[in-house]
């Protein structure tokens, strides 16, 4: 960056205050930033929603209904123990994963906006703390809208899974920023799009896709975030440094990738949890969902620079290396894409007055207000 406009050498304006095991940073170079992360800056100021508003909330859903989670997303769809139970246990078993997954992606997103709040702290650069500072904001309103969904339409929620929570604990307790971009931009954030993606794409229930389709939306600037700041960070890196952190996204990989395992679910429901794990590992329908979470943690981790030996040796034994390059940017468009056209539905039922206006002032009441100045 520039300095031109100071009286003295920048460099006796730095100043780095150590905080509680890490280090707050403060940059006083004002004057110019990196076109790209100034971009997605911009975005974020541009993509801003609130969730009272974008959102119908006036849904009932009934989740007996094959439409809202069909048996053959459940995890336990083709086994014995689910041949053996009702019809009632197994729409109870539909009910209580879904509310363990929404609670993951509940829990997920408070360690996201933790370690957001913690980039704009520690990262060293002040066009990074102008993005990050948009997806605290962000994620503040994917807890707020999770747990709405989970209070007002679910009426359950599970705690943190112990696989997530030793993810966040590495990624938050790490005193190196980049490690917290590495956790938290690629890993979590990146898991996470794949999951919301196929509970978007499968189910039939428009408030379950909807609140999926938006939050999606906003994770995939988070994600382009996090690799615009570790291509720069990472591409002059000694070897050791390069290994380190190569083991800590194998390690990751791996703990992301048995959490989906539900162990949590099993039990409070009474089944036999060890058999039930034991199918879930192997079902071939966990395993296409385990192999599309990845589909954008792989390409991304190669892109950023991390694609040694150890790396791509942990993506074959997880039958997830073929996605290395995977179109990601095609797949954010897509997500915009679809937000969009979720938005222009809402906006039709709204101007043919199916469900209470929207505020002017929001992305679906400027469509809907386009959409009633056309007729």
């Amino acid at each position: 960056m520039s300095t031109r406009h100071y009286a003295v050498p920048v460099e006796q304006t730095k100043w780095n205050l150590p905080g509680h095991g890490t280090e707050v940073v403060f940059n006083w170079e004002y004057d110019e930033g990196r076109d790209r992360m100034l971009s997605l800056y911009e975005q974020g100021k541009d993509k801003q929603w609130n969730t009272n508003t974008r959102v119908d909330w006036s849904i009932d859903i009934d989740f007996a209904d094959q439409g809202a989670m069909p048996d053959y997303q459940t995890a336990l769809f083709g086994s014995e123990i689910w041949d053996k139970l009702s019809r009632e246990q197994k729409d109870e078993v539909r009910l209580h994963q879904l509310a363990w997954t929404f609670s993951q992606f509940l829990h997920g997103e408070q360690g996201a906006l933790i370690c957001t709040a913690k980039i704009v702290e520690t990262v060293p650069d002040v066009d990074s703390k102008f993005y990050a500072a948009t997806q605290v904001i962000d994620e503040a309103r994917h807890v707020e809208t999770y747990a709405r969904y989970l209070n007002t339409k679910v009426g359950l929620m599970y705690p943190i899974n112990p696989h997530l929570q030793t993810l966040l604990d590495q990624t938050i307790s790490d005193s190196r920023w980049d490690f917290t971009y590495l956790g938290m931009q690629m890993m979590v954030e990146g898991v996470a799009l794949g999951a919301f993606g196929v509970i978007r794409d499968l189910t039939e229930e428009p408030l379950t896709k909807s609140v999926n389709a938006y939050v999606m939306s906003d994770e995939a600037r988070h994600v382009a975030f996090g690799i615009a700041a570790l291509q720069d960070a990472y591409r002059d890196i000694t070897e050791a440094e390069r290994s380190e952190r190569e083991e800590f996204v194998v390690e990751a990989s791996y703990l992301l990738r048995d959490r989906f395992l539900a162990g949590e679910v099993w039990e409070r429901l009474g089944l036999p949890v060890d058999e039930c794990c034991r199918y879930v590992e192997q079902a071939q329908i966990m395993g296409e969902f385990r192999k599309r979470l990845f589909s954008r943690i792989v390409p991304n981790v190669k892109k950023i620079g991390l694609w040694g030996p150890k790396i791509q040796a942990a993506f074959l034994d997880m039958g997830v290396l073929d996605f290395q390059d995977v179109d990601v940017e095609g797949l954010m468009a897509q997500d915009e894409d679809i937000a969009l056209e979720l938005d222009r539905i809402l906006a039709e039922r709204r101007a043919d007055g199916a469900v209470a206006p929207a505020d002017a002032g929001t992305r679906a009441g400027e469509i809907a207000t386009t959409i009633a100045a056309a007729d």
